[in-house]
């Protein structure tokens, strides 16, 4: 035998304030959809991962930037141990160019030109390559920057998406939503009161229309039993689904 609800002291309402329900629930559940709809847009998704992704890029720059200072810092001191090498060079060469000094003298100046003609090579060819990286590292930081650029490009076109199906949505909300009191106002505060009582404890939907023997809140067709029980209720009874609880509002069409 199926379960049946605790009957409980039926509530009376004139089926004009029955009928308004149907109204309510109908602004109720297109509110319903708007709010799901607001809570589920489409840039939603893809915001948050370019977003995500932006973050992680602005780390890769940081990280980009901070060697390319590292390098451009090698490179200062790279450039100076060259210039150093070339003003020793250049005061010994005047030195061997003038022919002061004794022979000794002037042959030990020549072999220290030779050793720093060496040194002098071996600190341009670090300089160069110090170089090379300093510009890789350049490059590397104008590619994360355009990367960064097409990024939030793309991210500020889906929040002007966002921005704009928010406010339809909202405006759509108000227009729906603009004539509900006066609904509620017209049904009554006790048959209001157990409309929001069912609705929040059943998905949102607290009214539905008997048609066709049919409950038009769990779509389950009534069986004869519950069906006679309807047909002997009061015009003014409001009577509730013996299976989801949910108001059951009779038309011409409930098949009664």
């Amino acid at each position: 035998m199926p379960f049946r609800h605790p009957r409980r002291c039926a509530l009376k309402a004139d089926p004009s304030r029955q009928w308004r329900l149907l109204d309510l629930q109908a602004i109720d559940t297109r509110l319903d959809q708007i709010a799901h709809a607001k809570a589920n847009l489409p840039q939603t998704k893809p915001l948050a991962e370019l977003t995500a992704e932006l973050a992680a890029l602005d780390t890769e720059i940081v990280n980009a930037r901070t060697a390319a200072d590292d390098v451009a810092r090698e490179l200062a001191k790279s450039e100076q141990d060259v210039q150093l090498v070339r003003d020793r060079v250049a005061r010994d060469q005047a030195r061997l160019d003038s022919g002061q000094g004794t022979a000794k003298d002037l042959q030990a100046i020549q072999h220290e030109l030779t050793s720093l003609a060496r040194r002098q090579s071996e600190l341009e060819d670090v300089e160069i390559e110090v170089m090379e990286r300093g510009e890789a590292l350049a490059a590397r930081v104008a590619e994360l920057d355009a990367r960064r650029g097409e990024l939030t490009t793309r991210i500020g076109a889906l929040e002007s998406e966002r921005e704009a199906a928010l406010n339809t949505l909202d405006a759509e909300a108000r227009q729906v939503g603009s004539g509900r009191a006066d609904i509620v106002a017209g049904i009554g505060d006790d048959l209001a009161t157990l409309y929001e009582k069912i609705r929040a404890s059943s998905g949102g939907i607290a009214a539905a229309e008997l048609k066709h023997r049919r409950c038009g809140g769990c779509r389950l067709e009534l069986n004869n039993v519950d069906l006679d029980r309807i047909r002997k209720a009061a015009q003014d009874e409001v009577v509730r689904c013996e299976e989801c609880r949910r108001i059951m509002i009779r038309t011409a069409e409930s098949g009664l």
